[in-house]
């Protein structure tokens, strides 16, 4: 497997958000395995015609989010992403279910706002 990535430069998303999503998409859906080393920042930025930084910034966030891993002078790495996800999300289940109830939403109503918000970024 490769790191295949296509940046639409008329997208109303920016390039690293782009890249970040597809990096983390592929390593999700295991098209990108566990382990598998990840170019360099200025490899792929030379790659893709980005500037460094931008692909610094996608990696950064990457990592934040436990889709990759820096082992130093060795580099950068798939991590098995699912666990940090799914710890992601609860934490920020949590953080909404607390919000929800101070607002004194009632949980018919907590669970609609996430069903639209779910349809809005997933579709129907």
């Amino acid at each position: 497997m490769t790191l295949q990535i296509a940046l639409d430069p008329d997208a109303n998303v920016p390039p690293y958000e782009q890249l970040r999503s597809q990096i983390a998409d592929q390593a999700r859906s295991g098209r990108l395995p566990v382990g598998r080393k990840l170019p360099t920042v200025r490899g792929l930025a030379e790659e893709l015609g980005l500037a460094a930084n931008t692909v610094a910034k996608a990696y950064r966030a990457l990592e934040a989010d436990g889709v990759i891993e820096t082992r130093g002078r060795a580099g950068t790495f798939v991590a098995a992403a699912g666990d940090a996800a799914e710890r992601h999300a609860a934490a920020a289940a949590a953080v909404y279910a607390r919000e929800a109830h101070r607002l004194g939403l009632t949980r018919a109503e907590a669970q609609a706002a996430v069903a639209d918000a779910l349809r809005a970024v997933y579709g129907a």
